[in-house]
């Protein structure tokens, strides 16, 4: 085995553990979500286990995540960025950032509906960047009810109560970047939960 490809999956653990510290999940979590072992997840991330497919594919899975990312695999040189859509409460969110930890970044898609939804406000840590693309967004927070149009973007502590929403029932396609808890409110198996269907969280 050659050296870069031992560094590789030297790294592999430490990675791993930064993950799911990163996500809020605990290795009896991760264990019942994937099916391994608590004590190999365990090994695994302490590097007294070496990562083989079959424990991975279910990780990668768990944190939706391509595999040479999960490993932190060199890149081949293809300059391509293979998005993959993630799909919540109703809504699209594309990622464009590639790196956990840290602020993420998101294309964000709200679908158009004949009626518009009433708002259901909700918090959690952390805070939100956004900049409309298209469409008209309704912003609720706290007692304010704000509707912005292409072009304008806004940033709020999501410690006070939100939410996103179409201003008028049209599609609404934004940019926005989470703090970690938000993307573990939102995007993140495992998170907050609001109502189902009660309309998009903020």
């Amino acid at each position: 085995m050659d050296l870069e490809t031992e560094d590789v999956l030297d790294a592999v653990g430490p990675r791993l553990r930064a993950l799911r510290r990163e996500r809020g999940i605990t290795l009896a979590d991760l264990a019942a979500t994937t099916g391994v072992s608590e004590s190999t997840l365990s090994r695994l991330e302490g590097g007294q286990r070496r990562a083989t497919l079959e424990l991975l594919l279910p990780l990668a899975r768990t944190y939706d995540v391509p595999l040479d990312e999960l490993v932190g695999a060199p890149r081949t040189g293809d300059p391509r960025i293979h998005l993959k859509p993630i799909r919540r409460f109703g809504m699209v969110f594309v990622p464009l950032s590639r790196r956990p930890g840290g602020t993420q970044a998101f294309k964000m898609l709200i679908p158009a509906r004949p009626k518009p939804l009433e708002p259901t406000l909700q918090t959690h840590e952390g805070f939100e960047w956004l900049y409309v693309l298209n469409g008209r967004l309704r912003l609720v927070l706290g007692e304010r009810d704000l509707t912005l149009s292409a072009g304008e973007a806004a940033e709020f502590d999501t410690s006070l109560p939100h939410w996103l929403g179409s201003a008028d029932g049209g599609a609404v396609e934004l940019l926005i970047l989470f703090g970690l808890q938000g993307i573990r409110a939102h995007v993140r198996p495992g998170g907050p939960h609001p109502p189902p269907d009660d309309g998009p969280p903020g």
